[in-house]
């Protein structure tokens, strides 16, 4: 028997486990772009998965040709063995934040949509550990805390990320050993967007220096401080519950949490208030905190979507703002 290729065998054993507790007639989709780690992804989760694999490709429209592209996919997915097999065409134009999060929020948006149109118990992902360093390095350089430095969860919701230990060298050997030819998306090398002068310059740099560790250190220390994450989370979801009062949060109830589990309340109690999370940033938080620890008689905490919090006796309460005329 021919001995399978290491890139190949860690691909596949990354999404064995990926999909070990799932049920075997429950229906898995792999979101495709046809780039070397989706196309990886896809060949893997085809060959181990003893269920039913759908795939879709979304096209965002941002390129020139990206239909046909899209269509590709779908052709080679067919050929493969994939049911069902969707092309997700969306727009990106009038969506918030610069062109990386507007395509995101619309291919995250079309993938939900498929699983929920389609009966899909999972849709698989395929970021790297790469992809994981970068997203670290990111949350780094905006100054993020433990929630951002975490970087992208193995599994959110629908979603399934079963490559986040496996190289992206790791996935173009395999698409190379299977005969497999990925599309090379120019965005990907395009220094307009942060991601791609991460992934180009500022990554190849810190291996140059500190060596090639770096990469997968990164992303260790996002699997830790997303563990951390989660236990802080839990105590800042029981402490909410024992700060509510009648008009909102008691302050003295806050007053005596610890800083970090006070923040996260903080942060989960504006998100209840209707404050998009996209949007909700550090200096929105720290707001909200003044009027419990910092209280001179200010006024109100500003939070987006145009909401308002202000400090009434030993209470935080939403107010809703007077309209200037």
């Amino acid at each position: 028997m021919a001995r399978i290729p290491a890139p190949v065998a860690a691909v596949r054993t990354a999404v064995r486990r990926g999909l070990a507790d799932l049920p075997s007639d429950s229906l898995v989709l792999v979101a495709c772009s046809g780039g070397a780690d989706s196309l990886a992804l896809a060949a893997a989760t085809r060959f181990v998965a003893g269920r039913r694999v759908g795939l879709v490709t979304v096209d965002h429209g941002l390129q020139e040709g990206s239909d046909r592209r899209a269509r590709s996919v779908a052709a080679w997915a067919r050929d493969a063995g994939f049911d069902p097999v969707r092309v997700s065409t969306v727009t990106v134009a009038g969506l918030s934040g610069g062109p990386e999060a507007a395509a995101r929020t619309a291919r995250y948006a079309a993938l939900e949509a498929a699983a929920g149109e389609l009966g899909a118990t999972a849709v698989l992902l395929g970021h790297t550990r790469d992809d994981q360093a970068e997203t670290v390095l990111l949350a780094l350089a905006r100054g993020a805390g433990p929630r951002g430095l975490a970087g992208m969860p193995p599994r959110r919701g629908v979603f399934r990320r079963p490559l986040l230990d496996v190289a992206r060298s790791d996935t173009r050997k395999a698409c190379a050993a299977l005969g497999l030819a990925p599309w090379e998306d120019p965005h990907n090398t395009d220094p307009a967007y942060a991601r791609s002068r991460v992934r180009g310059a500022a990554l190849p740099a810190l291996v140059a220096e500190l060596g090639t560790a770096v990469v997968g250190n990164l992303a260790r220390t996002a699997a830790l401080l997303a563990t951390d994450n989660e236990a802080l989370d839990e105590l800042a979801a029981a402490a909410l519950e024992q700060a509510r009062s009648g008009a909102g949060l008691s302050v003295p109830a806050l007053a005596g949490l610890s800083a970090a589990i006070r923040g996260r309340v903080l942060h989960r109690w504006a998100r209840e208030l209707g404050a998009p999370g996209g949007a909700l940033a550090y200096g929105h938080v720290t707001a909200l905190d003044a009027l419990v620890t910092d209280w001179h008689g200010q006024g109100p905490a500003f939070l987006p979507a145009g909401i308002a919090v202000e400090r009434r006796d030993s209470d935080l309460v939403r107010v809703v703002p007077a309209l200037t005329k």
